[in-house]
């Protein structure tokens, strides 16, 4: 059967049919190997041209129709086109930009756009003004759906950047790849899917989740309505099918729908991460995420799953390789769980983005970090990894640090900054101290910054249950 399809302007009809992400106006990942793949008819060569090196490449379709080829890419720059035949048919792409290539995936607060939702309940700040019509940064929206198998392609449209498309895309995801393209001048290709209120399992693959029996399956999915809220499906209808496509790596801004099981949660992410390097075949594709942001939950059963969700997300570093975690302690907001502070979540991505796949050893990218405690009297003496050039904190000084005796009751602590990227702690009440805690509460706001500006995550020296607490 002979399918034939109009694609958007500037593309004839031809029997040659592409998958909507491989279209006019895309990005493919500079300087590497990538596939390009579509249907023609059964049986049938099909030659690829690029333009960017005058090559061609053949290919044939198997007995369905299904051809890929992996294609040669150069260095960064177009526009460039792609033409492809089959017989005397002949279908060009146009406006094709090599370039960085980054999928950005999570829950609500990646999805989020310029527009909010509501313009006066969830407000975004800075919203694009002229700058952002850039025809150097393309932006493609995975439309929303579920699978309950893996699909073969997504629906969305790739677009040059303006300031209508950017305010309609992922303002997390948008001003990434501005940053990028102000410090590297090379085009950006950004890839947004993602799903308000999903949970990590929707994103990973039955197979995979079978290794966590705490997942369960709803009987009988084959055969029922599929639902937003099931395991597997945004994995199957929105990610899977882009794994075909080159890319430089992956952004990820989710764990609010998980909060309720922050152990398990630390377990999942890295195994996330591993099967999505093995679906795109590139162990080394760098995983930059987002901790969530501070926020109340009062509807929460236990008052502490949004910290010990921040804390999972911490753990969960040191077992997923070529990744980081950008810490917004200080830009969440009280009143709304999407904070409008997006410009802080981007420019803390893009610069683990810029100094650890980009080698700018002029950019700082990591947050201080717990390393040890140490006990003199009845004072706790806090170190810090990256803390070089020491450590700061607002005029009004460090006001989220608790210090506990054995009896395990927290007080509000002294906490003073001494040399050496340290943090002295202490009590009058707790004459010998044992453990402390730094803005381990669902909602705070960080005080705690090393010298190039970045904030602590919140932590804890101790590893007892909660619950029960006791705090005073």
């Amino acid at each position: 059967m002979i399918v034939c399809l109009a694609f958007s302007s500037g593309i004839a009809f031809s029997q040659v049919r592409l998958p909507p992400v491989i279209n006019n106006n895309m990005v493919l990942q500079q300087q590497s190997k990538v596939a390009l793949w579509g249907d023609a008819t059964a049986n049938t060569e099909v030659t690829i041209s690029t333009s960017w090196n005058n090559k061609q490449y053949k290919t044939s379709s198997n007995p369905l129709g299904k051809w890929k080829v992996a294609v040669s890419t150069g260095k960064a720059g177009g526009p460039y086109e792609i033409s492809f035949r089959e017989g005397n048919e002949k279908l060009t792409l146009s406006n094709v930009m090599l370039g960085e290539v980054w999928v950005c995936s999570g829950q609500s607060n990646m999805e989020i756009t310029f527009k909010g939702f509501g313009v006066t309940t969830q407000p975004i700040f800075n919203q694009p003004g002229s700058e952002a019509n850039n025809p150097n940064i393309r932006l493609f929206t995975v439309e929303r759906t579920t699978a309950i198998h893996p699909k073969e392609e997504v629906k969305g449209i790739w677009k040059e950047c303006s300031t209508a498309a950017a305010t309609n895309f992922s303002a997390v995801a948008y001003q990434f790849g501005k940053m990028l393209w102000d410090s590297l001048r090379v085009p950006v290709g950004l890839i947004a899917t993602s799903w308000g209120g999903a949970r990590i399992e929707q994103w990973m693959s039955e197979s995979t989740l079978a290794a966590f029996p705490e997942i369960k399956m709803s009987p009988g999915i084959d055969t029922m309505k599929v639902l937003d809220r099931e395991p597997a499906v945004l994995y199957n209808g929105m990610l899977a099918p882009l794994s075909n496509y080159g890319i430089r790596g992956f952004l990820w801004y989710q764990a609010e729908s998980n909060r309720d099981q922050p152990i398990l949660y630390a377990k999942l992410l890295p195994a996330m991460v591993a099967e999505w390097r093995k679906d795109w075949n590139n162990k080394h594709l760098p995983f930059y995420y987002v901790q969530i942001a501070p926020f109340p939950y009062p509807k929460d059963k236990n008052p502490f799953y949004g910290v010990l969700t921040r804390e999972a997300q911490f753990r969960a570093l040191k077992n997923i390789p070529r990744s980081g975690m950008a810490v917004i302690l200080d830009a969440g907001s009280e009143l709304k769980i999407h904070p409008p502070d997006k410009t802080t979540v981007s420019r803390r991505l893009a610069c683990l983005a810029l100094a650890k796949t980009y080698g700018r050893k002029d950019i700082a990218c990591e947050s201080p970090s717990y390393r040890s405690i140490k006990i003199t009297g009845d004072k706790a003496i806090i170190s810090f990894d990256h803390a070089d050039g020491g450590l700061k904190s607002p005029p009004a000084g460090l006001a989220n640090f608790e210090i506990a005796g054995s009896d395990k009751i927290f007080y509000p602590a002294k906490a003073t900054i001494v040399e050496g990227g340290k943090v002295e702690v202490e009590n009058a009440t707790v004459r010998s101290p044992v453990a402390v805690r730094y803005a381990f509460k669902n909602w705070v706001t960080g005080d705690l910054y090393n010298a190039a500006g970045f904030p602590s995550s919140s932590f804890r020296t101790d590893n007892w249950d909660i619950p029960p607490f006791i705090f005073k």
